[in-house]
């Protein structure tokens, strides 16, 4: 049974946790404009000498997350507790991939992930060996068939994939990520190796959590819900994200079966 706590805040179970691994997108900000609910949330943690990550699943590393967090208004004392898919995928790719030739799909804004081995970025789908996937080209931005005909003949290649998100809200505009681009090329045959929730190596990667009471929140049912079950961590879903509509139609039981997953506490949006 999950128990709302909107009425009694967040400061009602936080002192059960040692760590709390908090997703930005969706919680912390919309793309647009920081919840000043939630960053207060993240003092008021930081007030009881608890640890928590802010951990995402964008496709970026930390440093230029960090730029565009700071932009948005936020505080360097926060913003220093991010850690993002992307640095995971970007220590993996340097460690075994750094001599391959690739080829990228995604925006352009996301070469940064790859600038240390940009020479190694191929145009030839043909010529390289393996796809780096980082979301959609923006000229196809909405167009999944376009994938599966680019993807189609080349299934015998991996995909490294930075976003294990479908989807995003930004602001009001529902966008596509590279997790629908990867799914299009699993179910074409295609193997996908995926960095971010709910995936543990982001987690272990992001901070010491060895024999820590953790508490995972998020608004995704797919990722931050889904990591938390596979490591055992308790869950709090914020249902004004992107399972809103779902959840208001249908409720939080049905819609949490629905995607297989537990959740042990929701609240429309974070508030302490």
């Amino acid at each position: 049974m999950t128990k709302n706590i909107d009425k009694e805040g967040l400061r009602s179970i936080a002192h059960n946790y040692d760590l709390f691994y908090i997703d930005l997108w969706g919680v912390i900000h919309d793309g647009v404009k920081l919840f000043d609910n939630a960053i207060f949330s993240l003092k008021e943690i930081s007030k009881l000498k608890k640890d928590y990550i802010l951990l995402t699943n964008a496709p970026r590393p930390n440093k230029t997350v960090n730029i565009f967090l700071e932009k948005m208004g936020m505080d360097k004392n926060i913003i220093n507790h991010v850690y993002t898919s992307g640095e995971a995928a970007l220590s993996y790719l340097k460690k075994f991939y750094k001599k391959q030739k690739f080829f990228h799909i995604g925006p352009s804004r996301d070469f940064d992930l790859f600038f240390d081995f940009i020479e190694n970025k191929s145009n030839s789908i043909d010529e390289a060996s393996y796809f780096l996937c980082t979301g959609l080209f923006e000229k196809y931005e909405t167009d999944l068939n376009f994938y599966r005909k680019l993807l189609e003949k080349h299934v015998n290649k991996k995909m490294i994939c930075t976003n294990p998100d479908l989807i995003v809200d930004r602001g009001s505009k529902r966008e596509l990520c590279a997790g629908s681009v990867a799914m299009v090329f699993e179910k074409l045959g295609g193997e996908v190796i995926y960095f971010g929730k709910p995936y543990p190596e982001v987690y272990n990667q992001s901070i010491n959590n060895k024999d820590k009471k953790i508490l995972s929140i998020g608004d995704n049912l797919n990722t931050d819900i889904k990591g938390a079950n596979l490591l055992n961590y308790d869950s709090l879903i914020i249902s004004g994200g992107i399972h809103k509509q779902e959840i208001k139609k249908n409720g939080i039981e049905k819609i949490s079966k629905k995607y297989e997953t537990v959740v042990n506490y929701i609240q429309s949006e974070l508030k302490w």
